[in-house]
């Protein structure tokens, strides 16, 4: 098994950025338009395998490089911006909102024209322009059609027939997206979970709130309520494997060490990284299952230096009685910390060759799992050993 950190000695795929679209109708309130467009474009790259800078990143960047959100950027800036995130491609543009003609009947907010162009950092060239023109009701449709104009045009070979996408991207209701997109854009957590339950209640099939109000509850140990969020997420949203990897931890905290296995196997079949195996080894281990050792040592494999996966094999060698070879891996690691408690404890088993007792405690459910899920590494060196004609 290649493990990911082997991406380093290698050449890099491209790296997608996509930032707000400027807001050219001097309404400060619509600032939002031009956060969803960019949140569908990026979402769109990245439910297709492309590897895109996430908006956590791209709202530190532009806080470190003194960028004020939402302001009207220059190339230069663009460039200054993508170079910081070590981005190839760069997505951006701008949005008007024309109010509707006086006099017009109707419920229309107005006519919204969006444009967006790409940039080519590394051959130092802007792409082609997309434009799109609709009702502001139809933001949803507007942005999914730009969305797929994006990708067409950016990764020729995997871009589905434009009316396939369509089928794939429900119209979801304007003023679903817009709580969506404030609860993206608020500074405090009640606020986020008012915005995604309210996006969440106006339109069921919207899966971005039901992630994001799972991502909350879990933070909150709400483990129960955070599962049942996270199993709304459908198969193809750009956040499915990791409500997936959430979900399994959900049930593992939970009691349920059969569907968190089922959960975090279901990410290996796309995303074999190394805390995902670790994961479904601390599920299979306490069941008693012997596969929890190849599950470990597959963990090891992708990252021989990190002390949890080091433990968890160690632990599996011990509850099957080998105690010379879990010895080697709890010294492991405590010579990285010789003030685990833990690994200290269970060298001294394996030592007195003392193994699993049914009625002691002291060393059952030993586990350790891995609670951070970025899977960006891992498509990017996918990307490199199986590349894509363009």
């Amino acid at each position: 098994m290649l493990g990911v950190c082997a991406l380093a000695g290698m050449a890099r795929a491209d790296t997608y950025l996509v930032l707000p679209f400027f807001n050219a109708s001097r309404n400060a309130g619509l600032d939002w338009i031009g956060e969803s467009i960019a949140e569908s474009v990026r979402e769109t790259l990245a439910s297709e395998g492309m590897v895109t800078i996430a908006r956590e990143d791209r709202v530190e960047a532009f806080h470190r490089l003194s960028i004020r959100p939402y302001a009207l950027l220059t190339k230069a800036t663009v460039m200054k911006l993508g170079e910081s995130l070590d981005a190839e491609q760069v997505v951006y543009g701008e949005f008007d909102l024309k109010p509707p003609p006086e006099g017009t009947t109707g419920k229309s907010r107005g006519s919204l024209q969006i444009t967006a162009r790409v940039l080519d950092l590394k051959k130092l060239r802007e792409g082609r322009e997309f434009r799109e023109v609709g009702s502001l009701e139809d933001l949803a449709a507007l942005q999914s059609h730009l969305s797929w104009q994006a990708l067409r045009s950016l990764k020729p070979s995997g871009a589905p027939p434009e009316a396939e996408f369509g089928d794939r991207h429900a119209a979801i209701r304007v003023d679903a997206i817009e709580n969506y997109i404030r609860g993206l854009l608020a500074a405090k957590t009640e606020e986020k979970h008012r915005f995604f339950t309210q996006a969440a209640r106006l339109d069921p099939r919207f899966a971005q709130p039901s992630f994001q109000l799972g991502r909350l509850h879990w933070q909150k140990k709400e483990y129960k309520v955070a599962a049942e969020w996270l199993q709304r997420v459908p198969a193809g949203d750009a956040h499915y494997r990791e409500s997936n990897f959430l979900l399994g931890l959900c049930r593992y905290y939970g009691g349920d060490f059969a569907g968190a296995e089922a959960s975090f196997e279901l990410v290996a079949r796309s995303v074999p990284l190394s805390e995902v195996h670790n994961n479904i080894g601390a599920a299979q281990s306490r069941r008693n299952l012997p596969a929890a050792l190849d599950s470990f040592r597959k963990a090891l494999e992708g990252d021989a230096t990190d002390a949890t996966y080091r433990f968890n094999l160690g632990y599996a060698l011990w509850k099957q009685g080998q105690f010379a070879s879990a010895a080697e891996h709890f010294q492991a690691v405590l010579d990285r910390n010789p003030n685990d408690a833990d690994a200290s404890q269970m060298l001294k088993r394996c030592q007195k060759q003392s193994g699993l007792r049914a009625t002691e405690a002291r060393t059952e459910g030993l586990e350790r799992l891995k609670t951070n899920y970025d899977e960006s590494a891992w498509l990017q060196l996918k990307a490199v050993l199986e590349p894509e004609k363009r």
